[in-house]
């Protein structure tokens, strides 16, 4: 049986029990029931499953459909970012070919789209080796990219700062990620789970963003 709607028969079963044994408190109520599964409910009633909410988010981030505003797609932004905080759905970046588009918002041309395109890339690679493998395996447009993004002159400050998160997640304790990385900085090689050699990579990388706002 689908572990949804097991889930949702055990509520059942639970909820039924309790009506039907347990007698009213004293003002008359009856006690309140466990909260039902909302996978449970999405598995008996079709509703959209989080992959469907990741594709159809990455969709109105990249449309160009003129209805669909900036704050639109920045809301889009922000549900893809929360639900890419479960590390299952993190993973699914893979299976759903959404790191592509995902890396192309780098390049945006407005602020706010690059700025939520690190955070994400940095929510998905955090204390995560299968997404940092995949971040690796994106080549220029990864790694690399982020790295011109801290760096450019010019850049937001808030773009540059989520840059700078994103490549802290991404070399962590994950040595191939870190190579990268110091390649592209031009950097000798740091130890991935060194922590203190890491802040003081990425601190540099902080110290510039500071630098550019006081110039």
């Amino acid at each position: 049986m689908d572990p949804n709607l097991q889930s949702l028969l055990k509520w059942s079963v639970e909820n039924t029990s309790t009506s039907t044994t347990t007698p009213p408190s004293a003002d008359g109520s009856t006690p309140s029931s466990r909260p039902i599964n909302p996978d449970a409910l999405n598995a008996l009633f079709g509703g959209p499953s989080d992959a469907d909410l990741m594709n159809l988010s990455m969709s109105a981030i990249l449309s160009t459909d003129p209805e669909i505003t900036l704050e639109d797609k920045l809301t889009a932004f922000d549900n893809f970012e929360q639900l890419i905080e479960n590390l299952d759905n993190a993973n699914n970046l893979t299976p759903l070919s959404l790191w592509a588009p995902l890396l192309s918002c780098l390049t945006n041309p407005e602020a706010e789209i690059r700025k939520m395109a690190a955070w994400c890339i940095g929510t998905a690679v955090q204390n995560n080796a299968k997404s940092q493998e995949k971040l690796v395996e994106a080549g220029e447009a990864g790694i690399p990219e982020l790295v011109r993004v801290a760096r450019r002159e010019g850049e937001e400050e808030s773009v540059r700062r989520k840059a700078c998160y994103a490549l802290s997640s991404a070399c962590r304790n994950f040595q191939p990620a870190m190579d990268v990385l110091t390649g592209s900085m031009g950097k000798e090689k740091v130890d991935a789970g060194d922590m203190d050699e890491v802040d003081v990579l990425i601190g540099g990388l902080r110290d510039g963003v500071k630098s550019n706002e006081k110039a």
